[in-house]
């Protein structure tokens, strides 16, 4: 395998809308450039970026392939990252590992949702940005409906290098403006042809392109105005638009179709002369708020941006080499864990296939096998203390129970579901000691259905899926009083114990115990007892079994008998004043109520606002949102039981724009016309058994 230096490396995600054409453009790309005998399809589950046998059934990708192709000398890495909204964690390990961010959008579907998130995450990671209008091919394609759509979604950063001259709804020839030529296209092969009719327009799109450039460079603007839209020369042109590109101030657009191969050509020119080598770029983030280039110096640095868990073949580790060399076999520092590791096969990827490396150097892509790192790792050689920063993931606001179908495969549960939140990073899993649950986390009803799908298939557990139980609280309302007595007698010594309890609401979780008992009519010996027996009846309350809480008990009174009395006659007596007292003491049910934060768009606060209020929450506020540029934050208060298909709801409504998360904040009063079903819903606890 050829070893490529870092001026010679182009590292590519390939993101948009689920179903844009990303997969198909990756397989033109491989096969325009010969590393592919045949183009596959995603329809007929043979492409070469999506191979695992969920992607497959589902055909769609699920997490971010890597593969690479070889164009005049480069080597483009790319990362085909997922469009559905459910795996983002691909589009998130796509972005990091890459310097540029080349969307899709159909030509007759033009600016989606995924458009827009891909483009949104681009740019919050400081990465280059390129469209590509795909299948050119289909009917009703309009490229330039699809180019004015981006203007008005992005600004005049968008800047068309390659488009169609069409006729009758039938692109008949691609201009490629750089040159100002047409060309045709026979199986990928392109023909030059007369430029067309509609030359108006195309002076237009170039006189953009050459405005554009000129805001790139002082002189360039200078010249540009003094001579009144001079244009320039196309090697001026190309490192104008590189420049522009690398800073953010130009966006190009080329077109193409990744079945027919028409435009292909150009879109790999335009990759390999315009898009920034990772030595070009501001170097790669660290922990501590520093950057470190992208060299070929002497001391490795790198960082894991994927892992893939396989219960037959291992972990294999994706790593990006920011400074340095990586050499199979060669000991390596895992600074995040502090451990000396050594990877066994340095692999090339091309989707599931691999070819073996002896070594890579930075900028590049690579993956290796034996290594324990996890996502988000960071690999030196010894002395080094670099850490790069982690990737920050979505958290999971979707939420399913899951058991063994079969009672002997609890064991392989954790196991499985341990491996599978180490590739997946928007997982993840809790085993709530309360409800006895195990709780596995997503993005989304498709997200957890897939990782199940996986779990039977890759390790072997099969599961059944039912929703969290909520983890209710009760407590009581009104002060009362209650007495306790346990008398037994059945031969020899008795049990006996007696005691009189004030119950009372308080503001602690944990019961409050005191006493009050004068003339030693319980002795002090017992008080302990009698303090047991109550803690652990708050493990179950008198309405559904939940546990209780904001309960404060004082021992008045009582009596014992100096032989038939013992520490656990007084803890079952106190138990049956617990009961006696709680069922007289106005009992009620207690509520999880969240803290929500949901990002928005504009559009969409009315409706959310809306859900928020009929599903019992309150509104605490709304701000421009410091994550998403253009979003607005909003902060709520919400019932637990209220938002669990709240990530579905947001969802919709938003078009996939928006998001939610949630955590624990308080427990509140439930409404009582709710209390009856909660009860009749309640899981069966144990009864106490003292």
């Amino acid at each position: 395998m050829k070893t490529y230096t870092c001026k010679n490396i182009r590292n590519i995600a390939l993101a948009g809308h689920g179903g844009s054409g990303k997969t198909s453009v990756a397989e033109g790309l491989l096969y325009k450039c010969g590393e592919i005998e045949r183009m596959g399809k995603v329809s007929d589950g043979n492409s070469v970026c999506d191979y695992d046998p969920e992607e497959i059934k589902r055909k769609i990708s699920l997490g971010t392939s890597l593969a690479y192709c070889q164009w005049k000398d480069v080597k483009i890495n790319i990362l085909d990252t997922p469009g559905q909204f459910d795996f983002a964690a691909g589009l998130y390990e796509g972005i990091s590992a890459a310097e540029s961010v080349v969307i899709a959008l159909p030509a007759k579907d033009g600016v989606q949702v995924g458009t827009i998130k891909a483009y949104r995450e681009a740019v919050k990671h400081g990465k280059a940005t390129m469209f590509v209008v795909t299948r050119m091919e289909e009917e009703n394609s309009n490229f330039y409906k699809c180019l004015e759509e981006l203007k008005t979604q992005f600004g005049p950063s968008i800047c068309p290098i390659v488009v169609p001259f069409d006729k009758y709804g039938t692109v008949e020839s691609y201009i490629n403006l750089l040159e100002m030529k047409a060309y045709t296209y026979d199986n990928g092969v392109p023909t030059e042809v007369p430029m067309p009719a509609s030359e108006n327009r195309l002076k237009g799109l170039r006189a953009a392109m050459a405005e554009a450039v000129a805001e790139t460079d002082e002189e360039l603007m200078m010249r540009y105005f003094e001579n009144e839209g001079e244009d320039f020369t196309e090697a001026e042109i190309v490192k104008g638009l590189h420049d522009g590109i690398h800073k953010g101030y130009i966006t190009p657009v080329v077109c193409c179709s990744g079945d027919t191969l028409a435009g292909i050509d150009m879109m790999l020119n335009t990759i390999i002369y315009m898009l920034p080598s990772p030595d070009e770029t501001d170097g790669e983030l660290c922990d501590d708020g520093s950057k470190v280039q992208y060299a070929s110096r002497d001391t490795l640095e790198a960082k894991v941006f994927k892992t893939v868990a396989d219960p037959f073949v291992g972990k294999l580790s994706y790593i990006k080499i920011v400074n340095g060399t990586l050499a199979a076999g060669t000991e390596v520092v895992n600074r995040t864990t502090g451990n000396l590791e050594k990877p066994g096969k340095l692999l090339s990827m091309q989707g599931k296939k691999t070819e073996d490396m002896i070594e890579a150097y930075a900028g590049d892509i690579v993956a290796a096998t034996k290594l324990s790192a996890n996502t988000g790792d960071t690999l030196t050689a010894s002395g080094d203390e670099t850490v790069f920063a982690a990737e920050k993931y979505p958290v999971p606001c979707f939420f399913k129970a899951i058991s063994a179908k079969d009672k002997n495969d609890e064991g392989k549960i954790s196991n499985a579901i341990k491996r599978m939140v180490e590739e997946d990073k928007t997982l993840s899993y809790d085993h709530n000691h309360e409800t006895h649950q195990r709780i596995l986390g997503g993005l989304g009803e498709q997200h957890l259905d897939a990782a199940i799908s996986k779990m039977k298939a890759k390790f072997g557990v099969d599961v059944i899926v039912s929703d969290p139980i909520i983890a209710y609280r009760e407590s009581i309302r009104k002060k009362v009083q209650a007495e306790g007595k346990h008398k037994k007698q059945s031969g020899g010594h008795g049990q006996y114990g007696h005691v009189k309890i004030e119950f009372e609401p308080c503001d602690s979780d944990a019961l409050v115990f005191e006493e009050k008992v004068f003339g030693g009519s319980v002795p002090k010996n017992y008080f302990p007892a009698v303090e047991k027996g109550l803690v652990e009846s708050t493990a179950h309350g008198v309405l559904a079994g939940y546990p209780v809480v904001n309960l404060k008990a004082t021992l008045l009174d009582g009596s014992y008998h100096p032989v038939d009395s013992s520490e656990q006659a007084f803890k079952m007596a106190a138990h049956i004043a617990y009961k006696q007292g709680l069922a007289q003491a106005q009992p009620c049910l207690l509520e999880p109520i969240c803290l929500v934060k949901v990002i928005l768009d504009d559009a969409s606060t009315g409706d959310i606002m809306t859900v928020i209020n009929k599903r019992r929450g309150t509104v605490l506020g709304m701000n421009p949102s410091e994550e998403e540029q253009g979003m607005t934050e909003l902060d709520a208060q919400m019932p637990q039981s209220e938002i669990t298909d709240l990530a579905t709801v947001v969802r919709q409504i938003t078009r996939g724009l928006g998001h939610f998360t949630a955590q624990f904040d308080h427990y509140e009063q439930l409404p009582q016309a709710l209390e009856a079903d909660v009860i009749a819903n309640a899981p069966k606890f144990s009864e106490y058994e003292g």
